[in-house]
């Protein structure tokens, strides 16, 4: 390690410490040494120790910084797996982080815009509307058309605390291969690349900008998701401006179901635009906890999400998107042995694994689980115990589905915590059923040839002369081949030759040997002897050249 990182480690180690946060350590013989580490090592107290427990956890990752701040983010998701205590102050990272000073973010908006605010914008207030890991946003009104808007700008001095913990997060997974015996199966230092790559792109609010337009025109006209208009003029790789929304946020349960919001349809439209972005965009939203959704006030029971910060979007290729829409389709249909074949299929495990093997694995795990009512099964619970049954089958980490598992946990965390009756697998089955049916079927088929027609046609006044073409290679490959055939027949008719006349050649002169050894003398058939067999080498050598 180098002394930056060391110093960046010493540094998370004292805020956790600082925060009281070694309490989380199991009491456990094997979470001894641990314990036991840090007593003697570092013997820093607990400086908040009249906070709850989620408090002091919230804290802690606001003072690491975004890596840690989206971590916690994704934790405040699933409920079913925290306290409500620990899970309501998670909650608050996503978007009451603390703000930079207002001023400050000024000073940033006015310098990539080239002018003072008000020139361009009017009613601009310096008190932020909502804070995050990533960036803040204050609100203004655009003097050119006087629509409110909201203006998005980077935190200072952020990207060096991100490579700083990712060179230290990148530095430690190299080491799971060594420690963990299924350490390289799990792919650590390319799952952390894709993060990082993630974190870093999500820097450049031009690329989301992008992302926004895109998303935008995919749901446009859309009753299940709108997404806020970019003013694309003013944007730059520090700065985002979008029109201003008001709605009502994703995790206010009690402010949606007083204004009568129709919360199972709700909750069920969330996981149909998750698996409309996935499998008929290829372009999903990557980042939806509650922070970054809402509900608009308009036809309550007709309910329709916002969706802001689109920093970070994911997609899949087709072959991806096949397999995965069989794969979730089989488990419905609890047909283990279908998902045991495509997982080697699709190269996810080795192709040399005993699908038998894999299947009755799957199988055991999963039966269990299935037992229980689908509206009470978790979906994250299954994909781990999915993936713990494929550690043992050589299953290695698939990076271009770590950001599609993430959101799918997003989705139904915040599902359950809208509907705890959610049936994910009920609401999603139709879906992926009719998506495999337009991909295989006749639609399918008509698409393509709608696809491919300008190609054809464009290429169909060339047809005579690549038919000619075509025939002409045809006739000079035949021609090569024959010639080829000739030669190659030739060859072994030569090579036939030379091993008879190297056989001839050899008895001939062990024969002379042999009777000049017997005789005293030189005589004349002995030298014809061997002059034969040299001439006889002689000659198959020549053959074989």
């Amino acid at each position: 390690m180098t002394l930056g990182e060391i110093r960046r480690l010493y540094f998370i180690i004292r805020i956790f410490l600082s925060y009281g946060l070694d309490e989380l350590i199991p009491k456990t013989r094997l979470a001894l040494p641990l314990r036991l580490w840090r007593r003697t090592l570092f013997w820093m107290p607990n400086l908040h120790k009249e906070r709850q427990l989620g408090e002091r956890i919230r804290l802690a990752m606001e003072q690491l910084g975004p890596v840690w701040i989206k971590f916690g983010q994704m934790m405040s998701t699933r409920r079913d797996l925290f306290p409500p205590h620990i899970a309501d102050q998670l909650a608050m990272l996503q978007d009451k982080v603390a703000p930079f000073d207002g001023v400050q973010a000024k000073k940033q908006i006015e310098m990539s815009l080239g002018c003072k605010v008000e020139t361009l914008f009017d009613d601009f207030v310096i008190t932020p509307l909502a804070s995050a890991s990533i960036a803040q946003v204050h609100t203004a009104t655009l003097k050119e058309n006087g629509r409110e808007v909201v203006i998005k700008v980077i935190r200072p001095d952020i990207l060096p605390v991100i490579k700083a913990d990712m060179k230290l997060i990148n530095r430690m997974a190299a080491w799971v291969p060594r420690l963990l015996p299924d350490g390289r199966r799990l792919r650590p230092q390319e799952v952390v690349a894709d993060y990082e790559k993630t974190l870093i792109d999500e820097l450049n609010l031009l690329r989301e900008a992008a992302n926004a337009i895109q998303l935008r025109r995919n749901f446009e006209g859309s009753n299940m998701l709108y997404v806020p208009e970019i003013y694309s003029d003013y944007c730059s790789e520090t700065m985002l401006v979008m029109e201003r929304i008001y709605g009502i946020p994703i995790s206010d349960v009690v402010q949606l179901e007083q204004r009568g919001v129709n919360m199972k349809l709700l909750a069920e439209r969330g996981v149909q635009v998750f698996f409309t972005q996935v499998f008929r965009d290829s372009f999903f939203h990557a980042d939806m906890h509650p922070g970054n959704i809402f509900v608009s006030y308009e036809h309550p029971e007709d309910p329709q999400y916002i969706g802001i910060d689109c920093g970070i979007v994911g997609s899949l290729n087709k072959e991806d998107k096949r397999y995965l829409a069989e794969n979730f389709i089989a488990f419905f249909n609890r047909d283990y042995r279908k998902v045991a074949e495509l997982h080697v299929d699709s190269g996810w495990v080795p192709a040399d694994t005993n699908v038998e093997d894999f299947e009755f694995a799957i199988r055991t795990v999963c039966e269990p689980i299935f037992e229980k009512p689908l509206a009470e099964i978790s979906f994250g619970h299954v994909l781990l115990n999915l993936f713990n049954t494929a550690r043992r089958f050589n299953m290695e980490v698939q990076p271009q589905l770590v950001l599609l598992q993430k959101t799918l946990l997003y989705v139904e965390g915040v599902g359950r915590q809208l509907y705890p009756q959610l049936d994910l697998w009920k609401t999603a089955k139709p879906f992926l059923e009719d998506w495999i049916k337009d991909q295989i079927g006749i639609p399918a088929i008509v698409r393509a040839l709608k696809e491919k027609a300008p190609f054809w046609a464009e290429k169909l006044p060339e047809l005579p002369e690549l038919v000619y073409e075509s025939l002409k290679r045809h006739k000079h490959l035949q021609h090569s081949v024959d010639k080829l055939s000739y030669d190659l027949r030739n060859d072994r008719v030569r090579h036939h030759q030379s091993r008879y006349l190297f056989g001839i050649g050899a008895t001939l002169l062990l024969s002379g040997t042999a009777i000049l050894l017997t005789r005293p003398q030189w005589d004349l058939l002995s030298a014809v002897m061997v002059a034969g067999g040299l001439v006889s080498w002689l000659v198959g050598w020549r053959k074989t050249d």
